[in-house]
């Protein structure tokens, strides 16, 4: 919804002050089909260039996110704080091998099915699955753990900040790019050198529309998208790093609800439920079963 919203303003607020100003939006019109060719195909082929494979599909699949409604917000964390609130109960009343049907089929578990959102998360399912499938299997140590879940987001966080800097770079070039789209204006221009006055000042102004809308395009659009989709996977791994600091504390021997009031004190305010609202949904809850 903001990146509609906000396109709409900079298109509005942009065309309508250079309309209001006397501007021909007909030179505009006419010339910017031809240079968004020139300058969409020179940003989208330099960006195959720079970028892997698996970069560019992250890239398409980030960029579609920006069109959908925010996914972690405070109901997704309750959620999510329930969900473990159960999963370290169930821990710690029937031991760890109850947790084994859950964490090796967790699309068949009973557990999970009562929290949708988190089980549609498929990064946060392995994520909790992976680790408590270690404990399981004996790497009980905290300090262990934890040395291996920040190194594995690093790497996930690596893999989003490749993503934010191909969307940059981009936006980056984009300046640069227009001025190339206004050379070949100028270079036309010049090929028509002997017609009247009035047909050069159209051909000239046209040839100028690919620097503003290279200058354009970088500040207003792309610059804005790759800052966009920077916070929406920052806001992935930060659910994924809630999911560590109640593990660990679970590992460390408190009971379930210390273990998802340390997981509750990382989240940001915006999303963060107060500790009543926390202990309100968690007292809702049925008891876990095997």
């Amino acid at each position: 919804m903001n990146l509609i919203v906000g396109i709409l303003v900079v298109v509005l607020c942009t065309l309508g002050g250079y309309a209001g100003e006397g501007g021909s939006l007909a030179v505009l019109f006419e010339a910017a089909p031809v240079e968004l060719i020139i300058m969409g195909g020179t940003g989208l082929g330099g960006f195959i260039i720079a970028n892997p494979n698996v970069v560019i599909r992250r890239t398409g699949k980030a960029m579609g996110l920006m069109l959908k409604k925010a996914r972690y917000n405070k109901a997704s964390y309750i959620e999510l704080l329930c969900m473990m609130y159960q999963l370290f109960k169930l821990a710690k009343t029937k031991g760890l091998l109850a947790l084994e049907q859950h964490i090796e089929n967790p699309e068949q578990s009973s557990l999970f099915a009562q929290f949708p959102g988190f089980l549609n998360d498929h990064h946060a399912v392995s994520f909790l699955c992976d680790y408590l499938r270690l404990v399981t299997l004996g790497s009980d140590k905290p300090y262990e753990l934890e040395a291996l879940m920040d190194e594995e987001l690093d790497v996930h966080h690596g893999e989003d900040a490749a993503v934010v800097s191909a969307l940059q770079t981009v936006a980056d070039a984009m300046p640069a790019i227009g001025i190339v789209a206004c050379v070949l204006g100028v270079i036309k221009t010049m090929g028509s050198i002997a017609e009247p006055p009035e047909v050069l000042g159209a051909m000239i102004g046209g040839a100028l529309v690919g620097t503003f809308m290279g200058v354009w395009s970088s500040y207003a659009f792309i610059g804005p998208m790759s800052q966009s989709v920077n916070a929406i996977l920052g806001a992935q791994s930060k659910y994924l790093q809630c999911i560590k600091t109640g593990l660990l504390a679970h590992l460390q021997g408190f009971a379930p609800s210390i273990s998802i009031e340390y997981a509750r004190k990382t989240l940001l305010s915006e999303v963060r439920p107060t500790f009543i609202e926390l202990e309100e949904a968690t007292s809702a809850l049925s008891a876990p079963t095997a």
